[in-house]
Order: structure tokens, then C-alpha cells, then sequence
């Protein structure tokens, strides 16, 4: 990661968009400003890395159920 100021970035912006393909650049516009600068294609595989399975969310919401009617009848569903 590498942290710089805006004026950094306008000074170079080719530099930190290259170096963004590889890693975040860090921007910093003042004191409570702060931005990150990524490619696109990094952030979807972030995406995905935090991402859930269709099974993972089907095996959730079958919990789910099974717990709302064993309080309600007492029984279990498939």
C-alpha cells in the first residue's frame, strides 16, 4: 500500500495509476479526506473473495427455517 496527497497524485498520475494495478494507493486530500485508488479488476476480486456460495446461502436460510418451525411446532424440515 502507499500512502500520498492529492497533490502527489496530480503531479504524477500516471506514476500511482500504474502502481494501482499492483497494489491500493492510499490518498490523502487533507486532514479528513482519504480515498483509495485500485484497478477495477482488484476490487472484483475482492468481491469474490468475500462472496458466498449459492449452497452456503441455501444451507443458511434452510437453518433459518428449521429454526423458526422447531419454535413454532416442533418439527425439522429437509
Amino acid at each position: 500500500m502507499v500512502i500520498i496527497s492529492s497533490a502527489e497524485l496530480r503531479n504524477n498520475m500516471k506514476k500511482y495509476l500504474d502502481i494501482a494495478k499492483n497494489e491500493k494507493v492510499v490518498i490523502q486530500r487533507g486532514r479528513n479526506e482519504t480515498f483509495v485508488l485500485v484497478a477495477q479488476n482488484t476490487a472484483a476480486e475482492e468481491d469474490l473473495n468475500r462472496a458466498i456460495t449459492v449452497d452456503d446461502v441455501l444451507a443458511r436460510v434452510r437453518e433459518g427455517l428449521n429454526e423458526m418451525f422447531e419454535r413454532k411446532e416442533g418439527h425439522n424440515i429437509a
